[in-house]
């Protein structure tokens, strides 16, 4: 078995952070979201590898040769170029070889051991479900519907959900799956692997679930991502730093090398702060600040902040400012 993580999307959703930035390597805490995949992956001692693309190539490159990764680069540079998870799988199968792929979505933040996970595999399609709990939460994802742990129906991202079971990005596809990605993409069909699922389900494909609870990360929205450094920041992390003697800092929060603290600012909790950026006057709390962001007399709650910005005596709440964003009220 060979271990493969789909970090080749564009993620637009989360444009503009993520326009320069792979969404796999965006830091949720202290560490990226491709070292929490890495880390259930630790689990299992199997070859890994992560799929890309051209665009991305030169972000993942240092990162996996650090960590003897391969990458599987497709050949593209634009979001309307790309390929799809099923069309990098055929790509990960002609570089690779036909193999049982335990298939990981890169951008996916789960609770559940991956061992854990390989033991309920029986030579069968195994997907990782996770009850959302809401029927209009469900419709943005694959749904599921089971009789124990048979999948007896799945639905791509229903007008009218049957359950609020949603497969989660993790999966195993044996080897006689994997040899009908041709067959499922030349008929023209759509390269996701939720459709991919339904077709399967179509042709008598058995297909087994694998439940899990506790929590569950789609880094897919600016609110999905701020969750996820709520559930995984447990401690603070705080670097080489200045800081005011009437500042505050409310743990947890990860503050980067470099950064100032200034003034009566407050700080957390759960607040990232990157390099080299200068708060003065201002609360920062929920909120990711990527590095060399000025901000002053200002107020940031649940809100992402990209890099070389400036921000100056306003109150952000849950707002996405784009990199080298020069926003002020007044002098």
């Amino acid at each position: 078995m060979k271990i493969l993580i789909m970090a080749g999307g564009y993620a637009t959703r989360l444009w503009p952070i993520t326009k320069d930035n792979p969404k796999a390597l965006l830091p949720v805490g202290n560490r990226a979201i491709l070292d929490y995949i890495l880390e259930k992956v630790g689990e299992l001692d199997m070859e890994v590898y992560i799929s890309t693309n051209r665009f991305f190539e030169a972000h993942f490159r240092p990162y996996a040769e650090k960590r003897g990764i391969k990458l599987i680069v497709e050949d593209t540079l634009h979001e309307s170029e790309k390929l799809g998870t099923i069309g990098a799988m055929k790509r990960a199968v002609e570089e690779l070889g036909l193999d049982d792929y335990l298939v990981i979505a890169g951008d996916n933040l789960f609770s559940f051991s991956l061992r854990e996970f390989l033991e309920a595999y029986d030579g069968k399609t195994l997907i990782a479900v996770y009850d959302v709990g809401d029927m209009e939460l469900a419709k943005r994802y694959g749904v599921v519907v089971l009789e124990g742990d048979k999948v007896l129906s799945f639905q791509e991202k229903p007008a009218e959900p049957r359950s609020t079971l949603v497969s989660t990005g993790v999966y195993v596809f044996p080897r006689r799956v994997m040899e009908r990605i041709d067959e499922y993409l030349s008929n023209g069909n759509r390269d996701s692997p939720g459709y991919f699922l339904q077709w399967l389900l179509e042709r008598k494909e058995s297909i087994k679930a694998y439940r899990f609870s506790d929590y569950w990360y789609d880094i897919g929205s600016a609110d999905s991502y701020l969750e996820a450094l709520k559930t995984l920041l447990k401690e603070s992390h705080v670097e080489e730093i200045q800081i005011s003697p009437y500042a505050k800092i409310i743990p947890p929060v990860v503050i980067k090398r470099g950064a100032k603290i200034l003034g009566r600012s407050m700080i957390g909790p759960y607040a990232y702060i990157g390099e080299e950026c200068v708060i003065e006057n201002s609360d920062v709390s929920d909120s990711i600040i990527f590095r060399n962001t000025i901000i002053k007399n200002s107020t940031i709650w649940r809100s992402i902040i990209d890099e070389k910005c400036e921000i100056r005596n306003l109150e952000l709440r849950k707002s996405l400012v784009g990199g080298h964003a020069k926003i002020q009220r007044g002098e």
